[in-house]
């Protein structure tokens, strides 16, 4: 590791004991620099296997999970809720109060999203949203949700109906704060000009793809969030698991997300796959895989450090298939990246400009 601190400031080796917590937007929401994605729940990863890696994460010091409605992926509505069912079975037993809890109502049908269709067609109205909630309450086996998101944007019903409903949970105690996810600078600026203007709970967190391989984030929303004090949720940090450098093979990687999307006959996961695995991406990867080569560090440590890295940025998104992958992940917790590797890294995105279009 030659000159390792030329590029690297290592500190925090202690876990629990010198976690530095981040604040998600202006709650109080004290949450770790990590949370746990559990969207492969009930489907990649089994109840066991999911029970594991849960309590490894507690056990290393995370304290926010984040989950949704329609989980697990990819979304199918026999086992929509599947998720927050086996979430709802390991936390009856633990400390609620000392996690943080994020779900999500499904929203819209948009683009690949598919959302759950137990209640009849979707929409973030606010029939759906208070039922929702109340679903996602019984499944995950408490009496509360932390932060409740806007899964996706509904073009359709005003801002004002949602945001008047999501404001009612928060006085009714069925939730604290509110976010959204997948949204765009408009949506989430219109949003918080409307929540200033009824005098109503805004949404406090954005929860958007944010990675190497795609930094669309930094070019409009993040100055918003800055100016806003709105936190970044970012998620799929290793881009569905391409940063890691397994596509970038001769062969495709067996038990791999976009393996499994690659030989699918759904024509909307394919394009999702093609999205995040192609020429571009696959080449910046491996510029990335030089990175960490010459850090001495996994490729997926480098990427997940790298999105967390950002002051607007208050916890990054993980998940894993089981327990084993979560230490590449959690490594990032010990690293921030010097201003010569950021550099480095920002020379291979305008070299290779928006690999995921």
């Amino acid at each position: 590791m030659r000159n390792l601190r030329r590029f690297i400031i290592q500190k925090n080796i202690k876990r629990k004991v010198d976690m530095q917590y981040r604040y998600i937007g202006r709650t109080g929401l004290r949450v770790t620099p990590i949370c746990l994605g559990t969207m492969g729940f009930g489907s990649w990863s089994d109840e066991a296997e999911a029970f594991r890696i849960m309590d490894k994460s507690v056990d290393f010091g995370i304290n926010f999970f984040d989950t949704a409605e329609l989980y697990p992926v990819p979304p199918k509505e026999s086992y929509a809720g599947e998720t927050e069912t086996i979430i709802g079975k390991w936390l009856k037993d633990k400390q609620r109060d000392k996690l943080i809890i994020a779900s999500k109502v499904a929203g819209a049908a948009n683009g690949w999203f598919v959302p759950p269709i137990r209640h009849g067609m979707t929409a973030i109205d606010k029939f759906h949203i208070k039922r929702a909630v109340e679903g996602s309450l019984k499944r995950l086996q408490t009496d509360y949700i932390d932060l409740y998101q806007m899964h996706w944007p509904d073009s359709v019903v005003p801002i004002e109906e949602s945001l008047i409903a999501f404001d009612e949970l928060v006085k009714e105690g069925k939730v604290r704060y509110i976010g959204t996810s997948n949204d765009t600078a408009y949506g989430l600026t219109k949003a918080n000009e409307t929540s200033k203007r009824l005098g109503i709970a805004r949404f406090e967190s954005i929860q958007n793809n944010f990675s190497l391989n795609n930094p669309r984030f930094l070019d409009e929303l993040a100055a918003v969030c800055k100016k806003e004090q709105i936190s970044l949720l970012p998620y799929s940090p290793i881009a569905g698991g391409v940063l890691s450098g397994k596509y970038n093979s001769a062969s495709l990687p067996k038990n791999a997300r976009y393996s499994d999307y690659f030989i699918s006959n759904n024509v909307r996961l394919n394009s999702q796959a093609q999205r995040f695995v192609n020429e571009k991406s696959l080449a910046s990867t491996a510029k990335y895989l030089e990175i960490a080569k010459k850090l001495d560090i996994s490729p997926v440590t480098l990427a997940v450090a790298y999105s967390k890295q950002f002051e607007f940025v208050a916890s990054t998104i993980i998940g894993a298939r089981d327990a084993k992958q979560l230490d590449e992940s959690f490594a990032a917790l010990d690293i921030t990246l010097s201003a010569e590797i950021m550099n480095e890294i920002k020379s291979v995105q305008q070299e290779i400009m928006y690999p995921m279009g």
